[in-house]
């Protein structure tokens, strides 16, 4: 699949709208908690994977993920730290607390491909981070609260490691590497999945639980997750980092709606920022492409 650079900006919208769901998903769970809710999610997520990507690519994606090479590991390793981090996080602290703390991802993308790969960030999107940043610093400072410090610690790790991957997927196409890293998202969930299970132990989840959480398997994670990476044939790292931050307002507003977790007013007066500079970075961008 390859889409022009206004269609991946689109897809990479819904995207976000899709990862957004979970946080108001997991509000609605009976007994499943921590490990248990990670492992039922990247389960669900291994056996949607797993028809998904044959169906797409047909039996040559596991060929693929055999003869994928170093980075397609790293990459799934990566989005197996991402699928783990940010249930665990969720089960340990508020949504928007979550949320707030992967909206460091810019920061992260942006140093890491330019550190490792000398990827050349325009001033536009400079600008953009930088007024992200007051926003996300403004919400931050609001959502840290006594006993959440954990849940926060351990959400920033699915920044990092996002930074990481998209750098990994961004270089390996410059070089010229004929690597599909799709099947790296399958990669991860299988990980995720074999790293939760004894900490899973002994299941909790109730069938209304199993249902909601193989929903997040599929529409939240496996086909997005897929979606995302098909975006980074075409977006910039960094650009795809300020999309993704889209998933913070959607999210704290689902939330809001769906589980009456009431954000603040400084959560709306950051993500007004936050979206402001998602709008003027593409904006711009757009100017200078026609």
């Amino acid at each position: 699949m390859r889409l022009s650079h206004l269609q991946a900006v689109f897809l990479m919208v819904a995207v976000t709208l899709m990862w957004s769901i979970a946080g108001v998903v997991t509000r609605h769970l009976e007994h499943a908690r921590s490990f248990e809710v990670t492992f039922w999610r990247s389960f669900f997520t291994v056996v949607s994977l797993m028809v998904i990507l044959p169906f797409f690519q047909g039996r040559a994606v596991f060929a693929k993920i055999r003869d994928g090479g170093r980075a397609l590991w790293i990459s799934g390793v990566c989005w197996s730290v991402m699928f783990t981090a940010f249930m665990v996080a969720l089960t340990l602290t508020s949504v928007a607390n979550v949320l707030v703390t992967l909206a460091a991802g810019p920061f992260l993308t942006a140093i890491v491909a330019r550190v490792f790969i000398g990827h050349r960030i325009p001033s536009r999107t400079w600008v953009a981070i930088a007024v992200a940043g007051a926003g996300i610093a403004y919400m931050y400072g609001a959502q840290i609260q006594g006993g959440q410090i954990a849940g926060t610690l351990v959400a920033l790790c699915v920044p990092i490691a996002g930074a990481v991957n998209w750098t990994v997927t961004q270089r390996s196409h410059a070089q010229g590497h004929n690597i599909d890293l799709v099947p790296a998202v399958l990669v991860g969930a299988v990980i995720s999945s074999l790293i939760t299970l004894p900490l899973a132990m002994p299941f909790r989840a109730t069938g209304h639980d199993i249902g909601l959480l193989a929903l997040l398997g599929l529409v939240q994670l496996a086909i997005p997750c897929v979606l995302s990476v098909v975006c980074a044939r075409v977006l910039k790292a960094p650009e795809i980092a300020l999309l993704a931050l889209l998933e913070v307002i959607f999210g704290i507003l689902l939330a809001w709606l769906g589980a009456d977790e009431v954000p603040s007013q400084t959560v709306l007066a950051g993500g007004t920022l936050v979206i402001g500079a998602l709008v003027f970075n593409e904006w711009m961008g757009w100017r200078q492409r026609t």
